[in-house]
């Protein structure tokens, strides 16, 4: 057992140490608590923003879509802030890319849009249209001209893998077929 006897000026200085030495462990304690959630925000934000054509380009890669950097055109929109049935149902296709424009009614978005020569054809031509608003991404589709239909960047891949897959069986069962009818033997 300890005996610790304490004048009034000594009294003072043990208080003003204990005070500092409980700030100091709140201060380990928060810095400990913050930095690991900081280091989990700083790896989702690894990503960079959308800041030229080339990570606008680099997005829709992603996506499995090559797109002509030289078409790419930038356009100020503004989302509405009350919406009717028909932005509704575009924002549903906008959410397909995990993304949502219900949080940024009201406000001017820069519209990127850029040629997809993969699924253009002769009367109509494929865009793919990115909204960013400060630097981040907040809508995707792929818009048709001149028909104007939006399509979900996701139903759009899987329509485009299908279409890939089929015509690859389509090649492998001609080769096969060719086989048949010349044997090589």
């Amino acid at each position: 057992m300890f005996l610790f006897t304490v004048t009034k000026p000594g009294l003072r200085q043990a208080g003003a140490l204990a005070l500092c030495a409980v700030c100091l462990c709140g201060t380990v304690v928060a810095a400990v608590h913050f930095s690991g959630d900081a280091v989990t925000t700083a790896s989702a934000e690894a990503t960079p923003g959308i800041e030229t054509t080339q990570d606008i380009g680099t997005y829709f890669t992603g996506y499995g879509f090559e797109t002509d950097l030289s078409s790419a055109a930038v356009d100020k929109v503004k989302i509405p802030k009350k919406w009717d049935d028909s932005f509704t149902a575009f924002n549903q296709v906008v959410q397909e890319s995990d993304l949502d424009l219900s949080d940024y009614k009201g406000k001017t978005v820069e519209k990127w849009t850029l040629l997809c020569p993969a699924l253009s054809t002769g009367d109509q031509d494929t865009y793919c249209v990115l909204l960013v608003y400060k630097a981040k991404a907040i809508g995707a589709y792929l818009l048709e001209k001149p028909s104007g239909e939006v399509t979900g960047l996701i139903t759009a891949a899987k329509a485009s893998a299908e279409t890939a897959a089929a015509e690859q069986e389509d090649t492998q069962a001609a080769a096969v077929e060719t086989e048949i009818e010349y044997p090589t033997e």
